[in-house]
């Protein structure tokens, strides 16, 4: 005789019952997460880019809120630097395009505070013979402008206020490094270059070859061409790969800047030169580093990019930076040298360079200026 088995009618039910709410779960779960990564902008970049098949215009609805999301962050240290990165390359898929009203007001409080227009230079105008021309950091210290230091100056500023429409700015960084942007930074109507940089060939296509105004520290001078007690030639070679580009010098941020600077100036008259010299103007640096303190970039010294960046916003209409970043890792999280063409790291505490930079991420979100990270197209 066959024994038949004994189902439980109710078991099948159970376990369905189980999964029906292990399913509810991880339904209720996915929804949670997904309106928290809504909320807080965490797959921005995914949505918008499918939603829009390209880049977004820069006042649209959905790049206001990605620009709220950092702007909303007030000082640096209010968040970690991978949920800042993570904001900025949100903010990459959105067009940059320039506030004129944000641009005007900045300009304005720079007008006021520094004058690159009229005071960048020491200049015939601003700084007569006779004057008692105090340091911009050894402020005891007075240098007197005797009529040979006054015939170096030039009459008045070579520059006007927005004489230059768009405007590039090229800092050393190691970001700068295969963004094949040397094209574009050619195409600028005015470039400003930091500190003698290589723009040779094995470059040329990252940072353009393009120069229309470059710094040089004095202590590249005393280091890498022995004060030009020497030989001098091998720098007037190296200042040759800028073409006509002016060159500048903070002459008179102390007493050890000044005679070197001045070697310049004679050295490019010997070798009868034309190419313009000029000697920062030491109340100009001054009330340029109390402006940005404002801003929160308390530092030694401020960097010779920032320095050109604040005349760069007076000079002209539309400036747009490349080779800035102060992290040791890109916005993609992936590390990078220093500068594109070593990895020499500057002297610890002197500059404050991420408080530089983050003041840069807000204004490109403002428009006032356009901060490139990225690769040109």
């Amino acid at each position: 005789m066959t024994r038949m088995s004994y189902a439980d009618p109710t078991s099948s039910r159970d376990l369905l019952g189980s999964r029906s709410l292990c399913f509810i779960f991880i339904c209720a779960f996915a929804l949670v997460t997904l309106v928290q990564q809504i909320l807080y902008g965490k797959n921005y970049v995914k949505r918008f880019l499918e939603a829009s098949n390209g880049a977004l215009e820069f006042n649209s609805t959905s790049c206001q809120m990605l620009r709220k999301e950092i702007l909303e962050v007030k000082v640096l240290t209010m968040v970690k630097t991978s949920e800042l990165f993570e904001r900025w390359r949100n903010l990459q898929v959105c067009k940059w395009a320039q506030n004129k009203e944000e641009t005007n007001n900045f300009k304005m409080s720079l007008s006021r505070c520094c004058n690159a227009p009229s005071f960048l230079f020491t200049t015939k105008r601003n700084t007569p013979s006779g004057t008692k021309l105090r340091y911009e950091v050894d402020t005891s210290g007075i240098l007197h402008i005797s009529p040979e230091i006054f015939k170096m100056f030039p009459d008045d500023m070579p520059y006007s206020r927005s004489e230059f429409k768009r405007c590039a700015v090229i800092g050393n960084g190691g970001i700068i490094k295969n963004s094949k942007c040397g094209k574009e930074i050619d195409s600028a109507d005015f470039v400003f270059r930091c500190n003698i940089p290589p723009i040779s060939d094995k470059y040329s296509a990252d940072v353009g070859s393009k120069t229309d105004f470059v710094t040089i520290n004095p202590s590249i001078i005393t280091e890498r061409f022995q004060k030009l007690e020497k030989w001098r030639k091998p720098f007037f070679d190296v200042l040759q790969t800028y073409e006509n580009a002016s060159v500048i010098l903070p002459a008179f941020y102390n007493t050890r800047n000044t005679d070197v600077s001045f070697r310049v100036k004679y050295m490019l008259d010997d070798f009868s030169s034309a190419r313009g010299v000029y000697f920062f103007h030491p109340q100009y640096l001054l009330n340029v580093q109390r402006f940005w303190s404002l801003q929160g970039v308390r530092a030694k010294r401020l960097s010779s990019g920032l320095m050109l960046v604040t005349a760069a916003m007076e000079l002209c209409e539309e400036v747009h930076l490349y080779g800035f970043w102060a992290f040791p890792m890109n916005p993609a999280g992936i590390f990078i040298t220093h500068h594109y063409y070593d990895n020499v790291k500057p002297r610890p505490g002197f500059h404050a360079m991420p408080h530089e930079i983050f003041n840069f991420l807000h204004m490109h979100t403002r428009g006032i200026l356009h901060l490139h990270t990225g690769t040109c197209s």
